[in-house]
């Protein structure tokens, strides 16, 4: 029988499922508690070097599509290491390839590498004092989403398991991503970035791999903590771009044209009763939020056009579509009704669902339980997105979270994600790198 190309990746990632399904049946957790001991000894012992790494990244940002000497950094380590190293992958990817001294299956690691154009305030004697361009304007750039501590974390994985070469079964490719946060400069038409850009360039071929796992720091969480769920973990995200065209004219003589501002408000308005009405939020939850409105120079000048960006979250798919479906209808009509045009996009952010196999789920808590001491936890969704979810498209991915209340806060007073005095606590890295680790050797180790 054929297939259409993305028919047969859906065919191959339903089979891939499948099996973890059955897998999950066999016993709660085939890793031996030497083994593990093993394991967390030896990325204890790795725990300074993090912490130098973590800084000296922390203190040299690089915003998205920018990430040049951070990308260095990792691709001589993990040549130092022995593994064989791609770079320039998706931009400026970086995948290593550990063969292990036994064959078996495949697992891909994943950290993203990309900064973010915030300006720091934490005080920090490694903070940040960088400056990129973005989009055009020389912004200040910060470590404010923890991707510093990701890639320190992987760098650190990797050495673990390279060191454990000879007993491993199986292959591990640790991929180290660039433009998780979008891009900084606007993007050609048709371009891809981040993990999608990636798996355009073969970053999950030769060899496929079986699974994929990743984490994301969480100053809001206790530290150490690790969280996991099934089904979704992020939502969606959709940028939503709104123009509404009217016919300028004179403010004293407002019938003369047709007003866009006055329009835009009706817009704005009536886009709030999608999810408060005509979504089904008893099923899943989502999001519709204005973020951006510009029009006009002067106050007695009706503008030729006012344009609107927003951005859209949700936990379905199906929800998701219906959502821009509906916001195109609204703005439409009411553009209409006035006189006016609405033109409406979404992108060039689109990021499908981050969600979680169960099979794969289950088949990880024990070994996250018995890894963190004890410190895991079925975590509530995120509205926030992320990009792992197009390596989820192509193999089934398990992503976790990591608790890292920075010393002297506690996860309601901790500076959160993309803000400017973001910190983590670094005693946190060595259980995420534990978790991170311990869920590969546990995959390599099942039948």
């Amino acid at each position: 029988m054929k297939t259409s190309t993305h028919s047969g990746k859906v065919l191959r990632l339903a089979a891939a499922i499948a099996l973890l399904g059955q897998a999950a049946l066999g016993s709660a957790q085939a890793l031996d508690d030497a083994t593990l001991q093993d394991l967390s000894t030896r990325v204890e012992a790795l725990q300074p070097r993090m912490v130098e790494w973590r800084r000296d990244i922390h203190q040299h940002p690089e915003l998205s599509g920018q990430e040049v000497r951070t990308a260095a950094l990792v691709a001589e380590h993990l040549r130092k290491l022995g593994m064989e190293v791609r770079t320039g992958v998706g931009g400026h990817g970086v995948v290593g390839l550990l063969k292990g001294g036994q064959p078996g299956k495949v697992v891909a690691l994943r950290a993203d590498m990309d900064a973010l154009p915030v300006a720091e305030v934490t005080g920090l004697p490694f903070a940040s004092r960088v400056k990129q361009m973005n989009m055009g304007v020389e912004s200040p750039v910060m470590h404010a989403c923890g991707h510093d501590g990701h890639t320190a974390m992987l760098m650190a994985v990797a050495e673990v398991l390279a060191g454990m070469r000879e007993q491993l079964p199986g292959t591990v490719k640790f991929v180290f991503q660039p433009s998780e946060e979008g891009l900084s400069s606007p993007p050609e038409p048709g371009q891809s970035w981040g993990a999608k850009a990636m798996v355009e360039d073969g970053a999950l071929e030769n060899p496929r791999p079986d699974v994929a796992f990743a984490l994301h720091i969480i100053p809001n969480m206790p530290s150490g903590m690790i969280g996991y769920r099934s089904g979704p973990q992020f939502a969606s995200g959709d940028t939503v771009r709104i123009k509404i065209k009217g016919k300028q004219t004179h403010g004293g003589f407002p019938w003369n044209g047709v007003d866009p501002i006055v329009v835009s408000a009706q817009v704005v308005t009536a886009l709030q009763t999608i999810v408060s009405r005509q979504l089904n939020i008893s099923k899943e939850p989502a999001v519709l939020s204005i973020g951006q409105i510009n029009g006009g120079n002067r106050e007695n000048i009706v503008p030729e056009s006012v344009e609107m960006v927003g951005t859209l979250r949700a936990f379905d798919e199906a929800m998701r579509a219906d959502a821009k479906e509906r916001i195109t209808r609204t703005a439409e009509s009411i553009a209409a009704a006035s006189g006016a045009a609405a033109e409406v996009s979404f992108g060039p952010s689109a990021y499908p669902v981050t969600t979680n196999p169960e099979a794969l789920t289950e088949m990880m808590a024990p070994v996250l339980k018995k890894v963190s001491g004890g410190k895991a936890m079925q975590t509530s969704r995120l509205m926030a997105s992320e990009d792992f979810s197009e390596f989820q498209k192509v193999v089934p991915g398990l992503y976790i979270i990591l608790g890292a209340a920075p010393e002297g806060k506690t996860p309601a007073t901790a500076a959160p994600n993309h803000n400017p005095a973001f910190d983590f606590d670094e005693g946190a890295m060595p259980a995420g790198a534990k978790a991170l680790a311990a869920m590969t050797l546990e995959f390599l180790a099942r039948p």
